[in-house]
C-alpha cells in the first residue's frame, strides 16, 4: 500500500477498517498537510475487471479536512451506494480504489464546458446532478449534459432553465 498516493491509502484504510471491524478510521493528531485541506471529493471502488463497485462523493466539503471527507465518502461508497450491495470482507483483496479531489465549482454555461477537462453540475434549484470529468465514453458536451440531466431527473427541463456549474478534478489511483 505504501506506493499508493496518501489519498488512496486513506480511502483503502477507511474502507477496510469499516468493512472488517465496523469502525471509523481514526483521524491522526498530526495530519499530513495534503489531507488537512478542505475540499469535496469522490471515492470510487472498482472490481478487478474494471466494473464499478461503488462511488460516492461530495461536490462541496461537509467536513473541515479532506481526510474526513475521504473517510466518509469511502465508507459510503462501500456500504450505501444505492446501486450496489455493501462490500463484503472477501471482496476487499480484489478492489481498486480511486479518489477524485474537486476544485470549487464555478457557475458557467454550456459554451464553456469540455467533458475531458471539467466535471458538470446541473441544478434546477432543488434537484442536482453531477458527473466527473474525463470519463470514458463521455466525449461531447451534449452527452455530458444528457447524462447529468438523466441522473438528476431533469430530462424534461430545458437547458436555459438550469444552473450550470463546472469543476476540475484531480484523480488519484
Amino acid at each position: 500500500m505504501s506506493n499508493k498516493h496518501i489519498y488512496v491509502q486513506t480511502a483503502q484504510k477507511a474502507i477496510e477498517e469499516f468493512v472488517l471491524r465496523d469502525r471509523r478510521l481514526h483521524k491522526p493528531d498530526a495530519l499530513d498537510e495534503q489531507l488537512a485541506i478542505k475540499r469535496g471529493c469522490f471515492v470510487s471502488l472498482h472490481q478487478e475487471d474494471g466494473a464499478l463497485r461503488g462511488c460516492i462523493g461530495t461536490i462541496e466539503p461537509r467536513f473541515s479536512t479532506l481526510f474526513e471527507e475521504i473517510v466518509q465518502n469511502g465508507i459510503s461508497a462501500a456500504s450505501t451506494d444505492p446501486r450496489f450491495s455493501a462490500v463484503k470482507p472477501d471482496e476487499l483483496k480484489d478492489l481498486h480504489y480511486s479518489v477524485d479531489v474537486l476544485s470549487p465549482p464555478e457557475k458557467t454555461n454550456a459554451d464553456h464546458l469540455d467533458p475531458s477537462v471539467y466535471g458538470l453540475i446541473l441544478s434546477d434549484g432543488y434537484r442536482k446532478g453531477v458527473l466527473l470529468p474525463a470519463l470514458e465514453g463521455v466525449d461531447t458536451v451534449e452527452k455530458q449534459i444528457d447524462i447529468v440531466k438523466r441522473k438528476a431527473g431533469l430530462e424534461m427541463i430545458p437547458n436555459e432553465n438550469l444552473e450550470f456549474y463546472r469543476f476540475k478534478s484531480e484523480r488519484y489511483e
